[in-house]
């Protein structure tokens, strides 16, 4: 049974830093595309970026420069190091994770999901 596990959200000023993390089970992320998603509140949920089994790796526009997606495979784990946050990246984060390991841009493209981990920015 696959399952995701997102911890590392929190409270930070502007300009601070944070690291996300997504912990898998159930199965190895070295053949899985992964990605994180967010939503704040009122809004649909966005894109921020993914990571690619081969170890391509995009950005949403809004974060390019800012946040850097990583993989520890000996933790079977993904990253999210977000610097520079701003207000507006106040949203819950969420992991995703989908077994075709590439070509994974959309949240339709990924099959499994995480809870959630509450990411605050205040001016």
């Amino acid at each position: 049974q696959v399952q995701l596990v997102e911890s590392g959200g929190g409270s930070v000023q502007a300009g601070g830093s944070l690291r996300l993390s997504c912990t898998a089970f159930g199965y190895s992320i070295s053949n899985y595309c992964m990605g994180w998603f967010r939503q704040a509140p009122g809004k649909g949920r966005e894109g921020v970026g993914f990571n690619s089994s081969d170890g391509s790796t995009g950005y949403a526009d809004s974060v390019k420069g800012r946040f850097t997606i990583s993989r520890d495979y000996a933790k079977n784990r993904l990253y999210l190091q977000m610097e520079s946050l701003k207000p507006e990246d106040t949203a819950m984060y969420y992991c995703a994770a989908d077994p075709r390991g590439s070509y994974c841009y959309t949240a339709g493209d990924f099959s499994y999901w995480g809870q959630g981990t509450q990411v605050t920015v205040s001016s």
